[in-house]
């Protein structure tokens, strides 16, 4: 009953983008066309569809402030070159939602700050409202707000990172961005340079950044005194020191004596380490180069499935795990479609967003289920947009309609309507 009242929500605001769409189809539309707000007039069967479905999307509850988020910076992004007015409502509502949540502690999944299109106003209050403890967590968001208006938030992000530092919470990715644009070697620069190794977080607690810091010691090492350069440089590897083996702790200790020797020269980076025993344990200790396993993005593997048209994949697809019968099912869904068969096209999209409520109701971070769900959402509306409409709709989540809409949304806006 749920879905029925959502189709015949749809069906009423975007009867006028339907009804178009039916009428070259040879449906005949249930509906009197109704024309949204604007100046319809000047837009294109398309971007009615577009606009119609961000609508709508937007329109749907989400229960999870991150999924709120997440939606909004979609359907911001969607509709920003059609309507600069709605998309800037949803930048504002989100970048409203993503203070909070860093207020509250966590990590927004997505940054509207980060795009740079927020503006300057609300840039700022962001800036201003977020406690010092946060800096990294928000860190993104403060890089976006610098680079979108250094002007209004330069100063105020400083003085942030500053307060961290206090508390030993340091951000480097942000600290390099305000550095660069403080200047390299202006005052504050060098001596937040040195600050913050100095002020180095707990090791066990912050290992992932390690990389980071290696590499805003490789950036600014040489733009800072030697003296400075061998202080520092000998403090990162003491930090170093103390993370547990593994190929991103090998590959920072030699990223930072590498910069050691470049910004002190030899003969410098040798009486360096011999000033200093733990310092040198580490660099000497660093273990061989190893590859470390990063995280590969995850996709629909359309050339693989090229390779099976004309086979029935359906059986194989049963025995896999639900995200990667979504993503394989969804990759079927595409090739057989584009091929032309469009029957056994909808049998593996059935499959797909199937798998993908399955995705949904066990969601976990390593799954992602939100980029599963726009995904296979991309794919169904390349071959037929109105029936991945649809299918979007009948998902079980509101949040994961909303998404999978709003997917559905950004292929009719950059390729119009497949049928």
């Amino acid at each position: 009953m749920q879905s029925i009242h959502r189709l015949a929500i749809f069906i009423v605001i975007a009867g006028f983008s339907l009804a178009a769409m039916a009428q070259q189809s040879g449906v005949k539309s249930p509906v009197k066309p109704r024309p949204a707000a604007g100046n319809v007039s000047k837009l294109t069967r398309e971007q009615k569809f577009v606009i119609d479905t961000v609508r709508m999307a937007v329109a749907l509850p989400e229960s999870d402030p991150q999924d709120r988020l997440r939606v909004l910076s979609s359907a911001a992004d969607v509709v920003l070159p059609i309507d600069k007015k709605m998309a800037k409502g949803f930048w504002s509502e989100g970048a409203r939602i993503e203070t909070e949540l860093v207020r509250l502690g966590q990590t927004p999944a997505v940054s509207m700050m980060s795009g740079g299109q927020v503006d300057c106003a609300t840039a700022l209050n962001f800036v201003e409202n977020l406690p010092e403890s946060s800096v990294l967590r928000a860190e993104q968001s403060l890089i976006g707000a610098m680079t979108a208006c250094p002007k209004q938030t330069l100063d105020p992000v400083s003085r942030k990172l500053d307060a961290g530092l206090e508390k030993r919470v340091v951000a480097p990715r942000a600290l390099m961005a305000a550095m660069a644009a403080q200047g390299e070697r202006s005052a504050w620069s060098r001596e937040h340079f040195a600050k913050m190794f100095a002020s180095l977080p707990e090791p066990k607690d912050n290992a992932p950044e390690a990389e980071n810091f290696a590499a805003m010691y490789t950036q600014l090492s040489g733009s800072v005194d030697k003296d400075v350069a061998a202080k520092t440089g000998l403090q990162l590897l003491t930090w170093l020191g103390r993370l547990e083996d593994s190929p991103l702790r090998s590959l920072s200790i030699r990223i930072t004596t590498g910069a050691m020797q470049q910004a002190l020269g030899d003969e410098g980076y040798k009486a360096a380490l011999q000033s200093d025993i733990v310092a040198s344990s580490t660099a000497q200790n660093a273990g061989q180069e190893r590859e470390i396993e990063r995280p590969t993005p995850e996709g629909v593997s359309i050339l693989a499935a090229m390779d099976g048209r004309g086979t029935d994949q359906t059986e194989s697809l049963r025995g896999m795990p639900a995200t990667d019968r979504a993503r394989a099912a969804a990759a079927h869904g595409f090739a057989t479609g584009t091929a032309g068969d469009k029957q056994q096209a909808h049998k593996y999209f059935d499959i797909a967003f199937s798998a993908a409520d399955e995705v949904w109701e066990a969601r976990t971070p390593q799954a992602n289920a939100p980029a599963v769900i726009q995904e296979i959402s991309e794919a169904a509306a390349q071959v037929d947009s109105l029936n991945a409409l649809s299918r979007a709709q009948k998902l079980h989540d509101s949040s994961a309609q909303a998404i999978a809409m709003l997917a559905v949304a950004r292929v009719v806006a950059s390729n119009g309507v497949a049928r």
